[in-house]
């Protein structure tokens, strides 16, 4: 282990830095599944399916079972008439695709009932969707809506720690700690940012440091 040892944090004035070379680097790489489909249909509701979908599963994966889903059920109404056993055949094999397959109908059967068939666009009433935790919520808000919001995965929970801007031992602690430190203008794209260099550099195990454009900046804890 090498990096300060957490007596004091990585200050705003530092994290400015990292997140503006961050945001040139971020051209350069594949960009999440979520954001590639928020980018291309600009629909909350696809943007919600492919994030539940995309509960620890790789984006490969969530590409495709979404692609096959939406080619059946492209809104909740057409949804929510799909059987459990229907939708386990389009979304095989993401994560816990038996449970996925019987809360999203159940899901879109709330989006008809209670808000017209639209995805509600706050955090609380997202909360109360079936399958929804706080991550797929801040998600939905920040590519689905382009509202404020901070989605924690694992990817943005051991770089914010690694890089030694917070010090957290799980993700919903980490969100909020960055509700509190991070400047909002980061907030909905901060997610983006570290989930791709997560992704593409920074990984959980052998990360390539001599690689990374943070390489300078980064305290490199518990590394």
């Amino acid at each position: 282990m090498y990096g300060f040892p957490y007596n004091s944090l990585m200050d705003n004035k530092t994290i400015e830095k990292v997140l503006k070379i961050l945001e040139k680097k971020y051209k350069e790489w594949e960009v999440p599944i979520v954001t590639e489909i928020a980018n291309k249909t600009k629909d909350p509701f696809r943007v919600l399916v492919s994030t539940v979908l995309s509960s620890r599963t790789k984006d490969a994966v969530t590409r495709e079972a979404s692609r096959r889903l939406f080619d059946k059920a492209s809104t909740p109404r057409a949804l929510a008439k799909l059987s459990p056993r229907e939708i386990e055949k389009s979304i095989y094999p993401v994560g816990f695709f038996h449970t996925k397959a019987k809360r999203l109908p159940e899901l879109a059967r709330i989006l008809i009932e209670k808000y017209k068939g639209k995805v509600p666009d706050t955090l609380e009433e997202l909360l109360e969707l079936p399958g929804v935790g706080r991550k797929t919520a801040n998600l939905v808000l920040t590519v689905g809506f382009n509202k404020p919001g901070i989605c924690v995965d694992t990817h943005v929970h051991r770089i914010s720690n690694r890089l030694g801007y917070v010090k957290t031992k799980n993700p919903e602690e980490t969100e909020f700690a960055l509700r509190e430190k991070l400047p909002l203008k980061w907030w909905i794209v901060y997610n983006d940012f570290l989930v791709t260099l997560g992704q593409n550099i920074c990984f959980p195990r052998n990360p390539d440091c001599p690689g990374c454009p943070l390489n300078k900046l980064c305290e490199k804890i518990n590394i």
